[in-house]
């Protein structure tokens, strides 16, 4: 396949942290699939892990509200960061994460539907806004937890919001996981939440990862080296497994189970986390719009 565009390259590079001719030749092998190129460079060494991540290409906010027993996280999306700072988009946002909690709206389409303050509902809200302020807002996501124990919130800038439940512990343990999880994103809380592919696809890479020398150890020794890395690699996956951020000497599990407390459910929104935008160029739009092309 010829037609590799510098795109893939880029995209390719930024998952793997591999060269660039490493990266078109990943692609060149692999007709072009991405995934595919991927696993090629990390079977020949030239990648650790996937560095892919979920693309952050949408302006906006998440907000939380929280009571007793109960908290939300809502993803509002507009067009630009000038918007998203605008004190009616702000007041907007946060009278949405307030309808959320007490409509006991238990997903994005219950909340849209629900009575937003003044009148109206919360999509009718949204369509006024987008009069008055002229860019799309975009009610996008939601999460609810509800809980008996402890719940612990955190926002980061606006731009990623965490909800951790626990059984046990306490709000400073809870919170503490939930800065945690923004600052980690962990894609599992346990090991065994971890699926069974991928754990089989790290064993197929860590094995040919090795030397002609240790393959040839006997079987029960060479089963034990792919263990340890592969425990190594779900650790690093995990929420419990991780070394927790506010001690580094110790994991998030030994850190929950100092107080005897054990994790519940966790949830993240990222601001525009899955929306892919154009990328424009700035200086062709403004000549495009001063009528110069």
């Amino acid at each position: 396949m010829s037609n590799i565009s510098a795109q893939m390259v880029k995209e390719l590079r930024e998952r793997s942290g591999a060269g660039m001719m490493e990266c078109k030749k990943a692609l060149v092998e692999n007709n072009g699939d991405l995934d595919a190129a991927m696993e090629w460079l990390r079977k020949s060494g030239l990648a650790k892990a996937d560095k892919k991540a979920s693309r952050i290409a949408a302006e906006g906010r998440i907000v939380t509200n929280q009571a007793s027993g109960k908290a939300v996280l809502v993803e509002i999306n507009c067009e630009t960061d000038f918007v998203g700072k605008d004190a009616s988009f702000l007041k907007f946002s946060d009278n949405v994460a307030e309808v959320a909690l007490k409509s006991g709206a238990a997903d994005i389409d219950a909340l849209k539907a629900a009575a937003y303050p003044g009148g109206g509902t919360v999509e009718d809200a949204a369509k006024a806004l987008v009069a008055t302020i002229g860019e799309k807002i975009d009610v996008r996501r939601m999460a609810r937890i509800e809980n008996d124990g402890v719940i612990g919130s955190y926002i980061h800038g606006g731009r990623i919001g965490v909800l951790v439940s626990l059984k046990g512990g306490s709000e400073e343990l809870a919170k503490g996981i939930a800065m945690h999880v923004a600052a980690m994103n962990p894609a599992h809380v346990r090991a065994e939440d971890v699926p069974a592919e991928f754990v089989a696809k790290e064993k197929e890479i860590a094995l040919s990862l090795m030397s002609e020398k240790d393959k040839a150890k006997p079987a029960e020794i060479l089963e034990k080296i792919i263990s340890g890395k592969i425990h190594k690699i779900v650790s690093e996956v995990t929420l419990l497994g991780q070394p927790y951020v506010l001690d580094t000497n110790v994991t998030v599990a030994e850190a929950l189970k100092k107080e005897g407390a054990d994790v519940i459910s966790v949830a993240r929104l990222a601001v525009g986390e899955g929306i892919e935008k154009v990328e424009e160029d700035f200086a062709a739009e403004v000549m495009k719009q001063a009528g110069l092309r």
